[in-house]
C-alpha cells in the first residue's frame, strides 16, 4: 500500500510539474507575441502593412520621475542615433486608457520609435482631463531647451502630435482643446475613444469625462473595433435605463459618427472600424495606419499619406476595416465598408 501511495504522489508530482512547466511556456509564448504583435498582425494593404512592420530605427529608452504628480514619471522612447546627430524628430504624446500606465504597453512606444519620432508616455490611469499629456508635453520642450540634456535642440517642435486609447482618447482631445499647450499639436490619433453615454454615466461619479470634438481644429483619425466592447448593440445615444440584454459600447459606430461630424468642415479627419477587433486590441492592430498617419503629418511622408488621401486611397478598399469616411485633402468620402459583400459574410 505505501510503495502505490508513493507512486501515486510521484504521479501527482509530475503532472503538477508538467502543469506548472506548460503554464510558463504559454505565459512565454503570450509574452513573445505582444512584444513582437507587428510580426502576427494581420495586414491586407501594402501601406498598413508596410508601417506595422518594426521601423529601421534603433530605439532607446529613458524616463524621468515626475515629483508628486498622480502620473509618477515621464518614460520616453526615441531613436538611439539622437545622441549622436544634428537632427530633429517629431514628438507623440501617448495618452493612457483606464489604469493602464504606458509601462504596460512599451512595446507599441517602441513600434512608433522606430520609425523616427520621439514617443512620450506617463503612469497616468485616469488620463482623461489631457493634463498629464500636458505636462509631458511640457516636460519634454523643458528639455529642447537645457543644453545639459540630451533631447536640447533634438525636438522638431513644429511637428507634434498626440494619441490616446479609451479614456486616453478623452484625454487626447482635451489635451489639444483644453490645455494651455494644446495650440502645439499638429494631429491627433484616437483608439476606441470612450463615448458620451459613458462620459454622462462616469461624470456622476468622476469629472471630467466629457471632450468637445467641435473644437478640433487638426487633422483627426478616430479608430474603434466592430466586436462587442467597443460596438456594443446599441445603434444610437440613449438616456436611461438599457433595455434587457442591451449594451452600449464604449466607442460604438454612432460615436465615431457623431465626432466626424461635429468636428468641423475643412479638418482633414477620418473614422474607420477595424473588423474582427474589439477594445483591448486596437493599439495593436491598428498601429500600422497610426504610424502612417503621423508619418504623413508629422514627417511629410506621401507614401503614408496614400493611404488615406488622393486618387486611390488604400483604407477605402481595404477589407481589415469598414465603416469609413474620409474628409480632406481635397476628397470627401461617405464609404460604408460594410456593405462589401466580404464583409457581410464576415459579420453574418
Amino acid at each position: 500500500m505505501g510503495k502505490t501511495i508513493k507512486i501515486i504522489l510521484l504521479i501527482i508530482l509530475i503532472c503538477m510539474v508538467l502543469l506548472v512547466g506548460g503554464c510558463f511556456v504559454i505565459l512565454g509564448i503570450m509574452n513573445h507575441r505582444n512584444d513582437n504583435y507587428w510580426k502576427y498582425t494581420e495586414t491586407k494593404g501594402e501601406i498598413e502593412t508596410k508601417y506595422t512592420a518594426l521601423g529601421t530605427y534603433e530605439v532607446s529608452t529613458v524616463e524621468w520621475k515626475a515629483d508628486g504628480k498622480a502620473w509618477q514619471k515621464y518614460e520616453v522612447w526615441y531613436p538611439s542615433e539622437l545622441k549622436e546627430g544634428n537632427d530633429t524628430y517629431p514628438l507623440v504624446i501617448m495618452a493612457n486608457g483606464t489604469g493602464v500606465k504606458a509601462s504596460q504597453y512599451r512595446e507599441v512606444f517602441r513600434h512608433l520609435a522606430s520609425w523616427g519620432f520621439i514617443v512620450v508616455g506617463n503612469e497616468d490611469e485616469n488620463s482623461r482631463t489631457g493634463e498629464s499629456s500636458a505636462a509631458a508635453l511640457d516636460f519634454m520642450l523643458g528639455l529642447n531647451e537645457d543644453k545639459s540634456s540630451d533631447f536640447y535642440g533634438k525636438i522638431d517642435t513644429d511637428n507634434i502630435g498626440i494619441a490616446g486609447h479609451s479614456q486616453g482618447g478623452v484625454g487626447a482631445m482635451n489635451a489639444v482643446t483644453e490645455q494651455a499647450n494644446g495650440n502645439l499639436y499638429q494631429a491627433i490619433w484616437t483608439a476606441s475613444t470612450t463615448s458620451r453615454y459613458h462620459a454622462g454615466e462616469l461624470n456622476k461619479s468622476a469629472g471630467g469625462w466629457s471632450c468637445a470634438p467641435s473644437e478640433i481644429n487638426i487633422p483627426c483619425f478616430m479608430v474603434a473595433g466592430t466586436k462587442d466592447f467597443d460596438a456594443g448593440n446599441v445603434y444610437e445615444y440613449t438616456v436611461g435605463e438599457l433595455a434587457e440584454g442591451s449594451a452600449q459600447g464604449i466607442c460604438p459606430l454612432w460615436w465615431l459618427d457623431e465626432c466626424y461630424n461635429t468636428i468641423p468642415g475643412g479638418v482633414d479627419k477620418i473614422i474607420a472600424r477595424r473588423v474582427n477587433a474589439d477594445h483591448g486590441d486596437m493599439l495593436h492592430s491598428a498601429d500600422g495606419y497610426m504610424t502612417a498617419w503621423f508619418m504623413y503629418w508629422l514627417k511629410g511622408d506621401t507614401a503614408a499619406g496614400n493611404a488615406f488621401f488622393g486618387v486611390n486611397v488604400e483604407i477605402l478598399t481595404n477589407s481589415n476595416w469598414q465603416d469609413i469616411k474620409v474628409d480632406g485633402r481635397s476628397n470627401r468620402y461617405e464609404y460604408r465598408m460594410d456593405t462589401l459583400p466580404c464583409l457581410q459574410q464576415q459579420n453574418s
